[in-house]
This record gives structure tokens, C-alpha cells and sequence, in this order.
């Protein structure tokens, strides 16, 4: 009797791993394709964070550069005119012979998805995401948290820029009846190469609007990291807005 069991699990366990087995075969694909080095892998999307009513915050790594850059989709969820490239970016990136050699690009696909699923400028939280970094030039209240980082967007985030240690960080943003592109902290020089391959004009920081705690008072001024804010034109159709800025966006991330 033992040995009849005994010949029938080996029986069983060859069915299941034999090279004739179609789900065999798969997942021995899938394995390979998982192993599989640069842009063959396929890429994941992994959670960083959760928003206050509980939405993802996803993360893609492609590449394996040492440049490192990374990309915010959008942090005020009535602005989502850069959405649209958010999705576009990860099939452009790698249709560039050389960059997954050169660049590491981490895309943040939206740092404020309640706001964008509610089409306001806030968290739930009525918090000004934008607004609640731990930057020199923080205040508190009036929409801008009681203390910086006291909302899980905004920590996620935080944390994010911290592991990642990017080069630059661009941020996808909306601005009415104009567009731009902004920079903080040593970004002259990505600020004038974008502008060069999109047209946009050249704003720095503190020439236009006061921003305590903003993302780029923390990472431009405190971190002394360049950061880009794409300002696009509020209400821009968003596949024209990708369209208008793709070549920027490249250049931004491939340095040139």
C-alpha cells in the first residue's frame, strides 16, 4: 500500500513539472522573464504608501543607471494635465536605445490620488500636500498641516526622495493661464534645458508665489537637490501636454 502512495505522488509530482505541461511551461517563462536583466524584465509597480482613504501610492523603477531621477506624476488632484504622461513616460524611457544603462528613473504615479479621485487641490485631510515638507521655510495651519509631515502622502513621498537619493526630481503641476517650468536648488541648468526642447519659460521659485514647505523649498533649498516643477496650462488637453513636453522630459532625465 506504501509504495503504491508513494509511486503516486512521484506520479503526480512529474505531471506537474513536466516540460509537456503547459502551466509548467509558463511559469518557467515567467521566472525567466523576472530574472531577465534591463528593459527584458518586466517592470512592477510596488505600493510606497497609502493615502488617507486608503488609495495606493505606486512606485516603477526602471532601469539600472547610476544617474537617478525621479518623476512625481502629480501632488494636487485637481491638476492632472500630467497624468497622461505619467503613463506614457515608462514605454518612452525605454524605447531610448542607452537609458536603462545610464539612468535609474523611479516613477511616483500620483502622490495625491484622493485628491485627484476628488478633483481637489488637498488630501482628505484638507491638507495642502504641497505644502507640508519639512523645508526651512515651513508654517503651519491654514491647509499646510500642523506639522510637516503629519499626512501619509506626504510622508511617502518624504521617505521615497530619501531611499531613491534621486539627481533631479520633476513634479507634474498646473498653473492658470500660463505655463512653465519651475525650478529650486541647483536646477538652473535642467530648468534651461527643458525650456530649450518645450519652449516653457524659466521661473524661479521665489520669483512668482511664497511657498512654505512646498516639495521644492525641501528638496531644492534644504536638501540642495535640484527639482523641477512642470508647470503646464490648467485645462491643456492632457495627451497634448505630453505631447508638448515628452522631448523635455528625456532630455531632463538622460542629462542632455
Amino acid at each position: 500500500m506504501r509504495a503504491a502512495l508513494l509511486g503516486l505522488v512521484v506520479l503526480v509530482g512529474c505531471v506537474g513539472t513536466h516540460p509537456r505541461n503547459p502551466e509548467w511551461r509558463q511559469r518557467k517563462a515567467d521566472a525567466a522573464e523576472a530574472a531577465a536583466p534591463g528593459p527584458l524584465a518586466r517592470p512592477q509597480w510596488r505600493i510606497v504608501g497609502r493615502s488617507v482613504e486608503g488609495r495606493s501610492l505606486r512606485v516603477l523603477e526602471l532601469g539600472r543607471g547610476p544617474r537617478r531621477v525621479l518623476w512625481v506624476g502629480g501632488i494636487h488632484g485637481d491638476e492632472r494635465e500630467g497624468h497622461y504622461g505619467t503613463a506614457q513616460l515608462p514605454g518612452a524611457f525605454l524605447d531610448v536605445p542607452g537609458a536603462v544603462d545610464k539612468v535609474t528613473l523611479t516613477i511616483l504615479e500620483d502622490a495625491n490620488p484622493d485628491g485627484s479621485a476628488h478633483n481637489t487641490r488637498s488630501n482628505r485631510n484638507g491638507v495642502d500636500l504641497n505644502r507640508n515638507y519639512p523645508a526651512r521655510n515651513y508654517l503651519p495651519g491654514d491647509g499646510r498641516g500642523k506639522a510637516p509631515l503629519d499626512q501619509p502622502e506626504s510622508r511617502a513621498l518624504h521617505d521615497l526622495i530619501l531611499a531613491v537619493q534621486p539627481d533631479v526630481v520633476v513634479v507634474a503641476h498646473a498653473w492658470r493661464n500660463d505655463h512653465f517650468i519651475n525650478f529650486d536648488g541647483p536646477a538652473l541648468r535642467y530648468a534651461e534645458l527643458f525650456s530649450r526642447k518645450s519652449g516653457f519659460r524659466v521661473k524661479a521659485s521665489d520669483t512668482f508665489a511664497p511657498t512654505p514647505g512646498s516639495l521644492g523649498s525641501w528638496v531644492g533649498r534644504t536638501l540642495g537637490k535640484a527639482i523641477l516643477t512642470l508647470e503646464y496650462e490648467r485645462g491643456t488637453d492632457p495627451a497634448a501636454a505630453w505631447q508638448s513636453t515628452s522631448d523635455a522630459i528625456l532630455a531632463v532625465i538622460l542629462d542632455g
